[in-house]
């Protein structure tokens, strides 16, 4: 339906008659005049084509007044009530872009791939599945930084996600520093439903911030945490001496990711492959969402440039419609 924001606006229509009855005349000017002998009757014909030119020029000079009003009271058309898909979860990702991401510890359809390409592949999915969630995404490395803010836009974050590279942030690990940024993101948001899910390699080995500093001031503001250690445990290597078994996740900090979720009230996960890490996020995305009323939604279309149009083009009219006395 059509609806007027400002409805009010119309108590300006009478304002030309208030001006044209209210204001006092303007003087007339003196001058010369000029004497004819046949002057009643020529005055008699100018005067009424001069008014028969005035009322043409008066009818769409009103109706451009009036269009002009309607569109200063701005007519919108609204359209049905939506619902809007909400479930009231803040969810934060926090992804490990650090120099150990690169080791190709991973496989996926018969080839090895890096554990960063593991994570975007397994993550692309599970925001697939995160409908009517706010989504963040922080990167970090030696430093932490807000990649995508908190957002209804799942595929705007799962770009931002896949054109992360390893080592843009730095080749050292700041856990600590982005389990603050998290907090300092999440903290004015409702109380239920705030979630950091925290993918790493290896230790805090960089940042201003301890990792159990932060997960207390996680703890303090009711932000929950799910850290995954991310990392093969066996790995087979070639070298001069042959074939060695290496454990290429050694310097994970396991201790330190089960502390820190148990702290918020969180879980710690391992993940030693592709199916590993797929499971985990399966299993994350079984949280039930904190229960938010329903929202609506009308969408609305500005249509005030019709009437404004209109009285543009009826104020041409006026001008090019002769009229008044010629001296």
């Amino acid at each position: 339906m059509i609806e007027l924001a400002w409805p009010w606006v119309f108590a300006a229509l009478p304002l030309p008659l208030l001006v044209r009855y209210l204001l006092p005349a303007a003087k007339g000017q003196s001058g010369a005049a000029l004497r004819v002998p046949f002057g009643d009757e020529w005055a008699s014909d100018t005067g009424a084509s001069t008014r028969i030119r005035g009322g043409w020029r008066l009818l769409p000079a009103a109706l451009a007044w009036i269009l002009l009003v309607a569109a200063g009271a701005r007519p919108q058309w609204v359209g049905e009530p939506l619902e809007l898909p909400l479930s009231g979860r803040d969810l934060m990702l926090a992804v490990d872009i650090s120099g150990s991401m690169e080791e190709q510890d991973f496989a996926y359809q018969d080839r090895r791939i890096d554990r960063l390409t593991a994570t975007k592949l397994v993550v692309g999915d599970f925001l697939d599945r995160r409908q009517g969630d706010r989504v963040g995404l922080i990167l970090f490395g030696e430093q932490a930084y807000l990649q995508a803010p908190l957002t209804f836009d799942r595929e705007t974050v799962r770009t931002l996600l896949k054109e992360a590279a390893i080592g843009l942030a730095g080749k050292a690990t700041a856990i600590g520093d982005a389990i603050g940024l998290a907090v300092k993101r999440l903290r004015e948001r409702e109380a239920e439903g705030r979630v950091l899910i925290l993918l790493t390699d290896g230790a805090n080995t960089a940042g201003e911030v301890r990792p159990e500093q932060a997960a207390d001031f996680a703890a303090a503001v009711g932000l929950k945490i799910y850290t995954i250690g991310i990392g093969a445990e066996r790995m087979e290597v070639r070298s001069l001496f042959g074939t060695q078994v290496v454990n290429p996740s050694r310097e994970l900090d396991e201790d330190t990711l089960t502390a820190i979720a148990e702290k918020t009230g969180g879980r710690y996960f391992r993940a030693r492959d592709t199916a590993e890490l797929a499971q985990i996020y399966q299993l994350l995305d079984e949280l039930e969402p904190a229960q938010e009323e329903k929202k609506l939604f009308r969408p609305t279309q500005a249509l005030y440039y019709w009437p404004l149009g209109g009285a543009l083009i009826l104020a041409g009219l006026t001008l090019l419609i002769p009229g008044g006395r010629r001296p």
